[in-house]
């Protein structure tokens, strides 16, 4: 009975295990690598949802952080427009 380590006899030797691994590499590589160059831009499930600079949340935040408003109005108004708009975030940031 021949094994893989009498590859003297005609066997393929012990080698032919480090296939499976040299293959998982270049994979694991090929994907690091589109992940950092081509796939970076695009938005992905992964990535959290932009905020549009006109959106009320968006508003009062650049309110807030101007100066008009004190933080328990801040705080007040983002409830009611949280309860209006279902903000994803939790906490201060979108």
């Amino acid at each position: 009975m021949q094994t893989l380590a009498h590859f003297a006899d005609g066997g393929p030797g012990p080698w032919i295990l480090l296939f499976p691994l040299i293959w998982a590499a270049v994979v694991v590589g090929g994907i690091t690598l589109l992940r950092r160059t081509v796939w970076r831009g695009r938005r992905g499930p992964w990535r959290a949802p932009e905020v549009d600079d006109n959106s009320p949340i968006a508003v009062l935040g650049h309110r807030f952080a101007s100066g008009e408003i004190d933080e328990d109005e801040y705080w007040r108004r983002l409830s009611v427009l949280d309860e209006q708009f279902g903000r994803r975030g939790k906490g201060g940031a979108a």
